[in-house]
């Protein structure tokens, strides 16, 4: 169990909610005091990563992947959020990625690039594209923009079961509720397709950008990866 595990644990929600501040202070003293055992751990995880690079292994990445473990993957988060419990890397992916060039198969990530900024996910991007092999390929899930704009403009917006699903139903206005959707939850940046394919081909004006539905690929690895309905606009990304 991890720490944030345990003290959520023997809480209410009420009480979860109002000591949220202090739980978030006391985790964060945790991880510095544990910082030099962590390094260490992320250099043995590392390790172990490259023995299975070069080995003959499929290689997958669930990139951004909070609690999201997802079994024969390589999960990587930097848990900036003290509550994931199981993670192969620790790693804070600004930084790039730590494996060689032309060694990965697959990455996945959903609600991750919007995340980032416009630069920090062209950085973000290259990064992904330059570690994959020659037709390897990157899938990427997020929530849909233009859906987003198409809901202010529905007269019924206030029936949609997502404002009840994310307690969002003190929302009183469609500018509100467009405003917390580029605004909440760290949103840096919202893509629709037009944006997404501009922004990959920045990157790789040569990589071949495949639309998806929810769950489906025509690569079995790559199949029932979403964990969220609202992963609308999904692409995948197949280095040229």
């Amino acid at each position: 169990m991890s720490v944030y595990s345990y003290l959520k644990s023997f809480q209410s929600e009420e009480t979860q909610k109002k000591y949220y501040p202090l739980k978030v202070s006391i985790l964060k003293v945790f991880y510095f005091l544990v910082a030099p055992f962590r390094f260490f751990l992320t250099l043995h995880n590392l390790y172990k990563i490259k023995k299975r690079i070069h080995s003959k292994e499929v290689i997958k990445l669930n990139l951004g992947c909070g609690t999201d473990y997802k079994e024969g993957w390589i999960n990587i988060d930097n848990n900036s959020d003290y509550n994931i419990s199981k993670l192969d890397l620790n790693w804070n992916l600004s930084r790039g990625l730590p494996f060689p060039a032309n060694s990965v198969d697959f990455i996945f990530n959903e609600h991750f690039l919007e995340h980032l900024s416009v630069e920090q996910g062209k950085v973000f991007l290259k990064s992904c594209l330059k570690v994959l092999k020659p037709g390897g390929v990157i899938r990427i899930a997020m929530p849909d923009l233009a859906k987003t704009v198409a809901s202010y403009y529905d007269e019924h917006w206030k029936e949609n079961p997502s404002l009840k699903k994310f307690n969002l139903t003190f929302i009183k206005t469609r500018a509100e509720k467009i405003n917390i959707s580029f605004r909440w939850w760290g949103h840096q940046w919202l893509y629709d397709y037009e944006e997404l394919e501009r922004r990959i081909r920045e990157v790789d004006s040569s990589a071949i950008i495949t639309k998806c539905n929810n769950g489906k690929s025509d690569y079995s690895e790559l199949c029932g990866l979403e964990t969220r309905d609202e992963s609308i606009l999904i692409v995948e990304v197949t280095k040229g």
